[in-house]
């Protein structure tokens, strides 16, 4: 498969892996990239999700020699052909986005295109230090997709946004991190046990809180303050009246780990 499936420990792990094309987009790749996000939203077994990519780098955008393909169709059968690949690659960022669990990208070496724009729609980035980033599609004379132009602006604000966007430049990951692209940069041997070691944390702890917040978080640059209290007002009563509750209460008063792998 284009996307390879794991789940260990409560953790759904899909690993990009399409190695000898540096995991660049095809048609393959999206369907099983929908495919296995689709899976991992829906499977109650899954409290984290990992996206990672096999080999020496995470995604170095679209499949080139697939793009030239198909520009030999005629205009309209390329913007047909396009059209389909898109629709495909904006459901995976949708499912991510909108899954009510935490999702970590672990990224190393070229995290470019919609390798970019799938980490943006990660919840958390861990990134290698040998990690190097670029949006990459001036360069081919196309505008961005998988949620960039949504995405970085908020981010990083919309001047730095546009320099990105329309230089093309590459950045190395310790610029990533002063941009707040990454959470947290990781020695290239440590990255995988360190994401594992995030995910299993998250996976953890209590799912309906973390939902909630994951929910709360990205809803807020569209509402207003009103709408926004409103929301942490039901939300907040939600958690209150849930088991895991009652968990982390007693375990405060206790002094003992809280146990919400059952509730």
């Amino acid at each position: 498969s284009a996307v390879l499936y794991e789940v260990c420990d409560r953790v759904a792990t899909l690993t990009l892996n399409r190695p000898e094309a540096l995991n660049s987009v095809n048609p393959a790749m999206i369907d099983a990239l929908l495919e296995k996000s689709s899976q991992a939203a829906s499977d109650p077994q899954v409290r984290a999700v990992i996206v990672c990519g096999a080999g020496e780098h995470f995604m170095a955008g679209g499949d080139l020699k697939w793009f030239r393909e198909q520009t030999a169709l005629s205009a309209e059968d390329c913007r047909q052909c396009f059209t389909a690949l898109i629709e495909g690659v904006h459901a995976s960022v949708l499912n991510f986005k909108r899954m009510d669990k935490p999702v970590i990208a672990s990224v190393h070496g070229a995290v470019a295109g919609f390798g970019l724009s799938l980490m943006l729609a990660a919840d958390l980035v861990l990134a290698s230090e040998n990690s190097y980033f670029t949006l990459a599609y001036s360069n081919i004379a196309l505008s961005p997709d998988g949620g960039a132009t949504w995405s970085l602006p908020r981010h990083v604000g919309l001047k730095q946004a546009m320099e990105i966007a329309l230089l093309g430049e590459r950045f190395d990951a310790a610029r990533a991190r002063e941009l707040g692209l990454v959470n947290r940069l990781v020695a290239p041997e440590q990255l995988a046990g360190e994401t594992l070691k995030l995910a299993r944390r998250l996976a953890s702890g209590p799912a309906k809180a973390l939902a909630h917040t994951k929910a709360l978080l990205n809803q807020s640059f569209d509402k207003s303050l009103e709408a926004q209290l409103l929301a942490e007002q039901g939300l907040f009563a939600d958690c209150a009246a849930h088991p895991d509750f009652a968990e982390g209460l007693a375990c405060f008063f206790e002094k003992r780990r809280p146990d919400y792998a059952k509730r």
